[in-house]
């Protein structure tokens, strides 16, 4: 079905009945009805049961409102939910002939979660359509007209990089495949910092995968600009993959992403949940109070040991920019399809180069040695 619009239902009580209610009962009736409305909204299987289509006129976006991203909801198929999150849903779809993600978000009727979910959603939009990368995920369209917000994407139709891990079994990887991954997410992450903007909740939930099994960085809803890490208050992000100046709200620069970087890399060569074992907040008291981190196994490759440390050392300024990690990835890539050993030393030497080199002592020798028939 074809939708123009779309229109969230609320739940509400009577106006008498709410002036009658004692202060105290109050915040319980207004916690109840934001716990049915929740449930509610988690109930819903599809957009389709959410439209009002004898409102469809009201709900169109008029033309002075409209952004060149704005989404022509008559070319929106909306098919089933696949994802959550706190405030929002993500359903696969149909945009003009084409599969899409869109991630819908809901917006509840507090006034400060509101206007901090708004902004989150502009900040998201903003930043999303204009970054064009291969493994960036592309932003396609979006609609923002209240209390309808939806952000349309590409669909990747392997999921997270956390689903794909979670089914194989821990060390299971191969050093090929590590680095095939570690290369698309520290290449779209080298690009995103190229444009100066810093992710801020870099994990495995936020990796997707699309049918050629290519990962893709993806949500930036607590993204921002690099000139704007300053402004936001309090910590973004999720406790297991943060960098400990942002878990203890200090000062930071674009290499918390490199931190989180560190902690995706661990994931890809054990396949294991950081600090397994731990709540959130244990892990982030662990890592910002007593600087641990999670254990590198020992079939991990020295050299890939030696990258994730770099990347989630305590001192910001030790850790590498993803440029470099990209170059020291690619030598390592060049290494494993050479059949040569990884190593950690940056001059590192391909097999060519050693023939190569080999080839000139020969030509050398052979003009200055007689060679006898």
């Amino acid at each position: 079905m074809a939708i123009s619009c779309f229109h969230m239902p609320s739940l509400r009580k009577s106006k008498s009945k709410a002036m009658s209610t004692p202060s105290s009962s109050k915040t319980m009736l207004n916690s109840e009805m934001e716990s049915m409305e929740r449930k509610r909204f988690d109930s819903l299987d599809s957009w389709s049961m959410i439209l009002d289509s004898e409102n469809v006129e009201t709900w169109e976006v008029a033309k002075e409102d409209q952004e060149e991203w704005t989404a022509d909801l008559s070319q929106l198929f909306i098919g089933n939910k696949f994802a959550s999150g706190a405030h929002s849903r993500i359903y696969r779809g149909i945009y003009k002939q084409r599969a899409v993600a869109v991630k819908m978000v809901r917006i509840p009727n507090q006034a400060d979660t509101r206007a901090f979910l708004e902004q989150q959603f502009k900040s998201e939009v903003a930043l999303l359509s204009r970054l064009f990368h291969p493994n960036i995920v592309q932003f396609i369209a979006a609609c923002q007209k209240p209390p309808v917000y939806c952000i349309i994407t590409e669909y990747m139709s392997q999921g997270t990089l956390r689903m794909y891990l979670n089914k194989k079994e821990p060390y299971s990887l191969s050093t090929e495949t590590i680095l095939r991954l570690a290369l698309d997410i520290s290449r779209g992450m080298e690009y995103l910092h190229s444009q100066g903007v810093i992710h801020r909740d870099l994990k495995s939930n936020n990796l997707l995968l699309n049918d050629e099994m290519r990962v893709k960085v993806a949500d930036f809803g607590t993204s921002c600009l690099e000139t704007q890490s300053q402004e936001t208050k309090g910590n973004k992000g999720t406790y297991r993959w943060m960098a400990p100046e942002m878990i203890k709200e200090k000062p930071y620069t674009r290499k918390v992403d490199v931190y989180s970087f560190g902690i995706v890399l661990w994931e890809l060569t054990t396949a294991l949940l950081p600090f397994q074992g731990m709540t959130p907040v244990q892990a982030a008291f662990a890592v910002a109070d007593k600087n641990e981190r999670p254990p590198l196994p020992a079939s991990c490759p020295p050299a890939l040991a030696h990258l994730i440390k770099r990347c989630w050392a305590a001192n910001p300024s030790k850790r590498p920019d993803f440029s470099d990690i990209v170059s020291t990835l690619e030598k390592y890539d060049e290494c494993v399809k050479e059949g040569l050993p990884l190593t950690h030393h940056s001059g590192l030497v391909s097999r060519n180069a050693i023939l190569e080199c080999l080839k000139g002592c020969v030509s050398t020798s052979s003009s200055s040695i007689p060679v006898h028939a």
